[in-house]
């Protein structure tokens, strides 16, 4: 369990060790989440030469609540350290910082497909699939470390629905352990935006992409949901009790609301703005 739980810690951004892959490759549009428009590859005008935000403990105040809720899950320093060995992409040719940036939210995303099935292993519910879990992970991992070209070249997609097949699988024995009213109702893709759930009883619920943006969920029951891919924008969740619902990752709470009183899994953190004010 503990080396199971050194890995998930491994699986979040470490900008010391990264070159702003997250404020040059990708691309935002002026809106309530960034200030300005900027296309991918080119700078974020707020990167210093050191790869550091110029703005960082600002950003919220700055209009740039987008970069406070994104996480890259440990992709920007392996590409950084390991797929280009160490290499800057302000260094060498446009061609070379090109590369880099198409590699990036590839291993962006099997980074979050890693996440998933590294939690899905430390889930004892989940134990008759382990061992393909465990599989899988090492398979993912390996695609990783793939060149420059091979990641580009790489069906996302379909190794994805490989990954989904197993994590439902996943959900199925973890969500059967749980009692309450929501284990028996598959809110999958529901659009549950603005609902107001105050206080329900969503034990066991699977909620995998459901949109709950602005939801009032505050005091409700999420014990042994299923959150991946649940779109917490402006949600609720003061008081709630998340304590061992799983698939949550630290993007959809920072993109939530919450308070001192909800209730976390342990493989996330509670959120600085959450009790900022911010």
């Amino acid at each position: 369990m503990q080396e199971q739980t050194i890995e998930l810690a491994e699986l979040s951004g470490d900008c010391a060790r990264c070159f702003g892959l997250c404020c040059v490759a990708l691309p935002f549009a002026a809106s309530t989440d960034f200030a300005l428009d900027k296309p991918a590859g080119k700078p974020c005008p707020n990167l210093r030469g050191d790869h550091r935000c110029g703005i960082h403990t600002k950003l919220r105040t700055e209009g740039f609540t987008g970069c406070t809720v994104y996480d890259c899950f440990g992709a920007g320093q392996k590409v950084a350290q390991v797929t280009f060995g160490g290499r800057d992409w302000r260094t060498g040719s446009g061609e070379h910082a090109r590369r880099m940036f198409d590699a990036f939210p590839v291993v962006r995303q099997l980074h979050e497909l890693l996440w998933y099935l590294t939690e899905a292993l430390t889930l004892p519910a989940a134990r008759p699939v382990h061992a393909d879990l465990s599989r899988m992970r090492e398979r993912t991992e390996a695609l990783t470390r793939g060149t420059p070209e091979e990641l580009t070249a790489l069906d996302v997609p379909g190794h994805r629905q490989e990954v989904n097949e197993l994590l439902l699988r996943t959900s199925d024995l973890v969500r059967a352990g749980h009692g309450g009213r929501g284990r028996k109702k598959n809110r999958r893709g529901a659009d549950l935006m603005g609902a107001r759930l105050k206080g329900a009883d969503l034990r066991g619920a699977s909620l995998r992409g459901a949109y709950l943006i602005a939801a009032d969920l505050t005091g409700a029951d999420l014990r042994g949901a299923d959150m991946i891919g649940a779109d917490l924008r402006d949600a609720d969740l003061t008081d709630a009790d998340l304590t061992d619902a799983f698939f949550l990752t630290q993007p959809q709470l920072n993109a939530a609301r919450g308070s001192a009183g909800t209730r976390l899994p342990g493989s996330v953190s509670r959120p600085v703005h959450w009790t900022a004010g911010l």
